[in-house]
């Protein structure tokens, strides 16, 4: 059975199942790995051959190198070693044990947060977070293991030496729409806020090169830079709010790789030249390595050893100097695999000319497909040896990322060993119209094979059309002719969209488009101002091209707004050439009030130029030989990025599980790859409303809420003694839901069942378990500036958990047992729980006092900005509310926004979402983050805000967050006196809204004793 004739259930954001069958021998998470040791767990996973062996084939080059034929190496066998190496370092629970710096931890684990929050609009996906990861690993955990860690380095350092001798480069491979922009931008977050907040360290870097191979791609990677209007790091919420301020301290310099190409600094014509040259040498007009250096990079001059991000990488290398295929390869081949050398050559000489000026620490190389390209001196589609972390096209479209493509697996026409449209050129390519002096070839005469094919498919994107224009999509899909020269792709422009030819009496006629949806042309034959479809050859795109003057005038607004957003940037707009119009009517095909929002159909030449990421794309003709793989994922590539990356409103009747919806691309004439899938209802997606929300500034701002920033908590005890206050604390619960089933019936084939319980824990005594919490207190809670434990505190320790123990704070359910608190997981909560009752004196107050971020205490409401396309959205009165929105997460917070608004002591209140309050408490002995549902400002003399929470089912863990914030949060935050007074209120039961909040305002306002 093929691999996709399976269907496609996996959540993008969590690991893909090809991932787990891999890798993970059938443990579909990569959140609920037990903490078990490293060895234990790598050798549970599935090894086709011993360890040693896979390891040493992995890590190890052959005695020829990279230059032999073969290879004992296997880059797939090093990748996944890597993988697994990563994996058990992202399930540690315990971010201590990451080994990373304290702004690596911050990133990771806001990174982690935003992608499990689902009203994050677009989140990471997990091969985003696993390219990331994996660069983090080499870099800052593998180095500190030099047993294990520091064979991975070597490896890498081999391959770099035979193929990149002056060059460190690792390459991530990211299939087509898995979000290559992304992973750049995180990589550089981390990097810039690493080298800003440790400035003497040589491991990170403000400098930042990124090579490009076009300028497309270029223009397209603006978001890279802090200060765009679109930054990734603001519109995706890839560095928290606090830090985007030192996100500006990055200096990037966007580049395609034809900059790094020598220019001739004067011109002289050839008898000057010849006269000035004399016999001696030639004349030198051109600029030197380092006159390039500065051209292209004065901003990285003086910044250090700086960061080189490769995309498209697989445009960059180093020849071999014995090129294995130069005497096999022909006409049009031996053509592209020329074009091929030169562009890698020049495009790695210049990072060698940056290494030499500038220094450059690590060169990151980012591709779908990152393989040897034909007239590299390598075998040809060879994956790079460099590579460290793969996440295939085959994946992205199991995890469905991307548009499931579709293709021919079957026709009517007899004696045929596969459809005809999987490779149609093969059938069709002598055939087509040949170029002849004088005279330009007949449209008209295509062959028969090509028109039926296309009016198949033409068909098909007709129905598609319609259906998106009943839905009221706003954009048309896109259809995509791939040709292999221009000779042809007019041919394929003319024939779909019309043309216009002279006729016997020399009079111009215009010849009807065979697909009226294409139609350049109105019915009574006059040209369109907008065409609906558009001619590219990618090298025009690159280097400038003629633009018809009827479509510059019928796009008049929509270029004054592309010069306008040019001067907003920074960059010349006072004359636009044609280049750029016709650049921008690519990067903006399906964008809505932009140039290209129209365009229906789109011919190109060889194929579309890389890194085109129009995303209504559903249908593609491949028109040329597609000789490898390679080829065929760069094309099909073109049409599988999603329209929408909204989750379904309807789980996933399998799975349960909310994932995207099926976006499907048709897709004829392009053999290599073989996809199938049973059927599928994809009915088309009306685009959902995006709205942005704020802190209305400066009309509100006397309705800002302020809040601390807590890291943690300290405990100023008293000398020699400890008393606690359990009188409101909630009941520590235990069920087999919390520590596992307490009552297993045995069953064997014969015999007598058995039915196991925990009954034999009886006979620990109470004084033994309370001794336990005690050690476990002074050890592990109570330490001195030394990190000494304080043993004078045990008898008081042990008096408190006794008093603890018999005032009945413990509740066992469900067959649990006393006893199980000597687990150190339930210790660690339970001593948290004395903790937090801990009083400097009997029926005194709190001795916690909260720790806050030394580098930003206080977040506020001022900070507020995001986009989203969630549905559940609540409109604020705008004298209660700062923000514009109240984001919601479920009808009982929209009831309760409405019940805050009548309330006459509440003066302003927001919904805590984007906005960075957090409450850190310890579940299971380890530190997470809690993020309670709303803030009220009381209208009060003093200061005074309430936090609430909405809470329907409630477990052990919201126990465990309405006791920090009660115990700990509040007192420790109460007792800084610098924030005001503070609350904490859980509201349970939507119908007594109203009641619970006045008697919660009453309780902190002193009205009622608490």
């Amino acid at each position: 059975m093929s691999f996709f004739e399976k269907p496609i259930l996996n959540s993008p954001y969590t690991v893909p199942k090809r991932h787990w069958e891999l890798d993970t021998g059938g443990h579909p998470t990569d959140k609920t790995i037990e903490s078990r040791r490293r060895s234990d767990l790598i050798s549970a996973m599935p090894q086709s051959k011993s360890r040693k062996e896979s390891q040493q084939g992995a890590l190890e080059l052959s005695a020829e190198g990279l230059a032999g034929q073969s290879f004992e190496y296997n880059v797939t066998e090093f990748v996944n070693e890597i993988r697994r190496e990563v994996q058990v370092w992202r399930a540690l629970p315990n971010p201590a044990q990451w080994r990373v710096t304290p702004t690596t931890q911050r990133l990771l684990q806001h990174w982690r947060a935003i992608q499990a929050d689902p009203t994050q609009r677009i989140r990471p996906f997990f091969c985003q977070l696993e390219a990331v990861e994996t660069a983090i690993w080499l870099a800052e955990v593998a180095p500190k293991d030099k047993r294990r860690g520091g064979r991975y380095r070597a490896r890498l350092l081999a391959a770099n030496a035979e193929a990149n001798p002056d060059l460190f480069r690792i390459a991530m491979k990211l299939a087509t729409g898995a979000g290559k922009t992304t992973v750049m931008a995180m990589l550089i977050a981390w990097q810039t806020l690493n080298a800003v907040r440790s400035p003497n360290s040589k491991a990170f870097g403000t400098g930042f090169l990124i090579v490009t191979p076009g300028i497309t791609i270029r223009d397209r990677l603006r978001v890279l830079l802090p200060n765009d209007a679109d930054s990734y790091y603001r519109t995706r919420s890839l560095v928290p709010s606090d830090l985007l301020q030192e996100m500006q301290r990055a200096k990037i310099v966007l580049t395609n790789y034809h900059a790094f190409k020598l220019r001739e600094r004067t011109q002289l014509a050839k008898g000057t030249r010849e006269a000035l040259t004399g016999h001696g040498d030639s004349v030198t007009t051109f600029e030197t390595e380092g006159q390039m250096v500065q051209r292209v990079m004065p901003d990285l001059m003086g910044s250090g050893p700086i960061t080189v991000i490769n995309d498209e990488a697989h445009h960059c290398y180093r020849e071999r100097q014995e090129n294995a295929d130069a005497g096999k390869l022909t006409g049009d081949a031996r053509k592209e695999a020329e074009e091929n050398r030169e562009a890698a050559r020049l495009w790695i000489s210049g990072i060698e000319a940056a290494k030499r000026k500038l220094k450059v620490r690590t060169v990151y190389d980012l591709s779908a497909t990152p393989f040897f390209l034909s007239g590299s001196g390598w075998v040809e589609g060879t994956l790079f040896p460099w590579v460290v972390s793969d996440f295939s096209l085959m994946d992205a479209i199991e995890c469905g990322i991307v548009k499931l493509p579709r293709v021919p697996v079957a026709d009517n026409v007899p004696g045929q060993p596969e459809p005809l449209y999987r490779n149609l050129w093969k059938a069709i390519g002598k055939k087509m119209p040949k170029k002849t002096r004088g005279a330009r070839p007949d449209p008209d005469k295509l062959p028969l094979e090509l028109k039926t094919a296309i009016d198949a498919l033409y068909g098909h994107y007709e129905q598609t059309y319609k259906l998106w224009e009943a839905e009221k999509v706003g954009i048309p899909p896109v259809f995509i002719i791939v040709c292999n020269n221009t000779t042809n792709s007019e041919l394929l422009r003319d024939y779909v969209a019309g043309w216009e030819r002279e006729n016997e009496d020399g009079l111009i006629e215009t010849v009807k488009a065979k697909c009226e949806l294409f139609s350049n042309f109105s019915s009574d034959d006059d040209r369109l101002p907008r065409p609906r479809t558009v001619l590219i050859d990618s090298a025009t795109l690159e280097a400038g091209g003629d633009v018809d003057k009827t479509f510059r005038d019928a796009h008049a607004e929509e270029i004054e707004a592309f010069r306008r957003e040019q001067a907003e940037r920074g960059q010349g707009a006072e004359q636009l050439t044609d280049a750029d119009i016709l650049r921008e009517v690519m990067n903006t095909v399906g964008r809505k009030g932009k140039l290209g929002e129209q365009v229906r159909c789109v011919v190109s030449v060889s194929m579309l130029t890389e890194g085109w990421d129009a995303n209504n794309v559903t249908h593609i003709l491949g028109l040329r030989a597609f000789g490898t793989q390679l080829i065929c994922e760069q094309v099909i590539g073109r049409a599988l990025r999603r329209l929408s990356y909204d989750l379904d409103d309807q789980p996933d009747p399998v799975t349960g599980e909310h994932l995207f919806r099926t976006e499907y691309a048709d897709i004829m004439g392009i053999d290599g790859l073989n996809f199938s899938d049973g059927p599928r209802v994809s009915p088309p997606q009306p685009p959902r409303d995006v709205i942005s929300v704020r802190a209305v500034s400066p009309e509100r701002d006397h309705l800002e809420i302020t809040f601390p920033r807590v890291q943690g908590y300290v405990a100023d005890l008293p000398p020699d003694r400890l008393d606690a206050d359990f009188s409101g604390l909630e009941p520590y619960v235990l069920t087999p839901e919390k520590v596992g089933a307490a009552e297993v019936t045995m069953q064997g084939i014969v015999g007598e069942g058995v039915l196991l319980t925990l009954d034999y824990l009886n006979a620990q005594r109470r004084s033994t378990i309370a001794t336990h919490i005690a050690k476990h207190m002074i050890f592990e809670k109570l330490r001195d500036a030394n990190e000494r434990p304080k043993m004078h505190l045990f008898p008081a320790a042990k008096r408190l958990a006794n008093q603890w123990l018999a005032e009945g704070h413990l509740v066992c359910k469900g067959g649990t047992m006393e006893a199980q608190l000597l687990y150190r997981q339930l210790a660690d909560e339970v001593c948290d729980l004395i903790l937090g009752a801990l009083i400097d004196k009997p029926r005194g107050d709190s001795v916690l006092r909260a720790v806050l971020d030394p580098y930003t205490p206080t977040g506020s409401t001022m900070d507020v900005s995001f986009t989203t396309s969630k549905a559940t959205r609540y409109p604020p009165r705008p004298d209660r509310s700062h923000v514009n929105w109240i984001i919601t997460d479920s009808q009982w917070e929209a009831e309760l926004a409405a019940v805050i608004e009548g309330n006459f002591r509440v003066l302003s209140y927001t919904k805590n979402h984007n906005l960075g309050f957090e409450v850190p408490y310890l579940k299971e002995g380890e530190p997470h983050m809690y993020r309670p549902d709303f803030l009220l400002r009381l209208d009060t003399p003093e200061p005074t805000t309430l936090v609430v929470e909405v809470k329907g089912f409630r477990d052990h863990d919201a126990m465990l967050k309405a006791e920090t914030m009660r115990h700990k949060w509040v007192p420790g935050v109460n007792r800084l006196g610098r924030f005001g007074r503070w609350g904490f209120a859980e509201l349970r039961d939507p119908f007594i809204f109203g009641p619970e909040l006045d008697s919660a305002i009453d309780v902190l306002l002193g009205k009622v004793p608490a």
